[in-house]
C-alpha cells in the first residue's frame, strides 16, 4: 500500500545521539517518584515513611480501571511522601526514597503466567507500562479490545521530533523484545495486520526490523516520509492505513491500535523477566549540555542528576524541556524527576530559549496550509480572543493535536499552539457548564412533574 502524504512541516532532525547506545547510570542519592505519571486516576501509595523498599517493589497501586501501578526504582528507605508540583500546574503525592546504593532486587519479582488474553492484560497492567512515547495512557486499557475488532496494530517507530533517539535505540538494541512484543500482540490481541511505521531517516532500524520480523506473516515494515508530525497517532493511522479517526473517537473506533516501540518492548521484557517498569531510556541533549547522550535512568531521578551523569551542563540552562522542542513541556527546575513517559531532557542555552517577538498576523495562511488536521489556527485565535466557545466548537479546536506546526511556520511568531491549548480548556469548561445546566433543568422538571402528580 502506498504511503499517503500529509500536511506537516520539515524540521531539523538534530538526531545527535542516534549512535549513542544508552548507558545505565548508577542509583542517585534519592528519587522522587510521583504516583501520577499517566492519564487517569493517580496510583494510591502502599508504603509509608520509614519503610525499606527494593527495586521492583510496589509502592503505589492502581486506583481505578484507567490507572497504573508504580514501583520503586532504587533500593533504600522511604524518606517521606509529599505533594509535588507537576509541570502542568497541578500537584500529586510523590514517594521520596533515599537510596542505599545497592540496587537490591525485590524478592517477589517473577515472570507472570500468561496463557490467555485475560492473563496477558493483567500482566500488562501489573507491569506499570503506560504510553512511553509521551502520552502516558495506561497500555492495558488500550489493549483491552473486543475479539475481531482490531484490523491494524500500528507500531510507532516514527520518532519525528528533533533530538529524541530513544525509540531508535530501542529498535536497534532491544529488537528481540520488540519482536517478542509483536508475537504477544498477535497471540492475544489478534490483529489482522501489524504495521511498523519508521521514518525513512532511520534506515538501520528499517533494515533490522525487516530482517527480524521476516518470519511473522502479518507484519509489514513501512517506510514513512520524514515529515513532522508523522508520529502523531491520527497522522500515523492515516499514513499507514488510510483510515480517519473522527472527532471524539478513539483509534479502536477505526479498527486500529497505536503502540510505541519502546512501550511494546517494555511489555515483552516484563512478561519474560517479571521486572516491572522502574527505569527509562532518556535522550539528554541541547545547547546547554556538555555531552549529549542516551541514558538509562531510574524513574524519579532528578534532572540535575541525569545531566551530571552525562558530564554536566556546558552552561546554566535557560530552559529545560521534557520531551522534544515541538511538543515538549518546560519543567520548573532541575530537581524535577524523570517520569515514566520522559523520553528526552532538552537543555537550552539563553540564545535558543529566547522567544522571538510576536507581531501582527499577516494573513499569509501558512498555518492553515501546514496543519496536518486541516484546522484554521488564525480563526481559532480570533474566536479565543472573542471568548466565543461556540465558534471554537464549530472550528473543531478539540481536534488539535498540539503538534506546533502552526506556530513553527508562522512568520509573525504568533503563539498559536498555546492559544489552541487555552481554547480547548475554554471549550471544555463551556461544555461542562452546558451539561450542568441541562442536568439542573432536567432535575427541576422532574421535581415539578412530581409535585403536579
Amino acid at each position: 500500500m502506498a504511503i499517503r502524504l500529509l500536511q506537516g512541516i520539515h524540521v531539523p532532525h538534530r538526531k545527535n545521539t542516534s549512535k549513542c547506545v544508552p548507558v545505565r547510570m548508577p542509583a542517585p542519592e534519592k528519587v522522587m517518584i510521583p504516583v501520577s505519571m499517566h492519564i487517569g486516576a493517580p496510583a494510591k501509595p502502599v508504603v509509608k515513611a520509614g519503610d525499606e523498599v527494593k527495586v521492583g517493589q510496589l509502592i503505589a497501586e492502581a486506583s481505578g480501571f484507567v490507572s497504573s501501578p508504580v514501583y520503586a526504582s532504587v533500593s533504600g528507605k522511604v524518606k517521606k511522601i509529599e505533594d509535588i508540583l507537576l509541570f502542568h500546574g497541578g500537584t500529586c503525592p510523590a514517594v521520596i526514597i533515599e537510596s542505599d546504593g545497592e540496587q537490591a532486587l525485590y524478592e517477589g519479582i517473577a515472570a507472570p503466567k500468561v496463557t490467555d488474553k485475560n492473563e496477558f492484560l493483567e500482566a500488562v497492567r501489573n507491569s506499570g507500562v503506560v504510553g512511553l512515547g509521551g502520552a502516558g495512557f495506561p497500555t492495558a486499557v488500550k489493549l483491552n479490545t473486543e475479539p475481531g475488532k482490531v484490523d491494524f496494530v500500528c507500531i510507532n517507530g516514527a520518532e519525528c521530533e528533533p533530538y529524541i533517539t530513544t525509540d531508535t535505540r530501542t529498535m536497534l538494541d532491544d529488537t528481540e523484545y520488540l519482536v517478542k512484543g509483536i508475537e504477544l500482540l498477535n497471540e492475544y490481541v489478534m490483529p489482522k495486520k501489524v504495521l511498523i511505521g519508521i521514518e525513512n531517516n532511520k534506515p538501520e532500524c528499517i533494515s533490522k526490523l525487516k530482517k527480524h520480523c521476516s518470519h511473522i506473516n502479518n507484519v509489514e515494515v513501512r517506510h514513512l516520509p520524514s515529515i513532522y508530525p508523522q508520529g502523531g497517532e491520527k497522522v500515523l493511522i492515516y499514513s499507514m492505513t488510510g483510515r480517519i479517526v473522527s472527532e471524539g473517537k478513539l483509534p479502536i473506533d477505526a479498527g486500529c491500535i497505536v503502540i510505541n516501540t519502546t512501550t511494546l518492548a517494555a511489555i515483552a521484557k516484563y512478561i519474560e523477566t517479571g521486572m516491572p517498569l522502574t527505569e527509562k531510556y532518556v535522550t539528554v541533549d541541547g545547547s546547554a549540555v556538555k555531552n549529549p547522550q542516551n541514558v538509562i535512568a531510574p524513574i524519579g531521578t532528578a534532572i540535575k542528576d541525569v545531566v551530571e551523569f552525562t558530564g554536566g551542563f556546558a552552561e546554566v540552562p535557560k530552559k529545560i524541556v521534557m520531551g522534544g522542542p515541538m511538543m515538549g513541556i518546560a519543567v520548573p527546575d532541575i530537581e524535577y524527576p524523570v517520569l515514566k513517559n520522559t523520553n528526552s531532557l532538552l537543555c537550552l542555552d539563553a540564545k535558543e530559549a529566547l522567544l522571538p517577538p510576536t507581531t501582527a498576523c499577516i494573513k499569509c495562511g501558512r498555518c492553515v496550509d501546514h496543519c496536518p488536521l486541516k484546522l484554521m489556527p488564525t480563526s481559532i485565535e480570533t474566536a479565543y480572543n472573542k471568548k466565543s466557545p461556540e465558534e471554537l466548537k464549530e472550528l473543531k479546536v478539540n481536534l488539535c493535536m498540539e503538534c506546533g506546526c502552526c506556530a513553527f511556520v508562522c512568520p509573525a511568531k504568533r503563539p498559536l499552539v498555546q492559544v489552541h491549548k487555552l481554547s480547548k480548556a475554554m471549550l471544555n469548561q463551556y461544555n461542562a457548564e452546558q451539561r450542568a445546566a441541562e442536568k439542573a433543568k432536567e432535575e427541576k422538571k422532574q421535581k415539578e412533574d412530581k409535585a403536579n402528580g
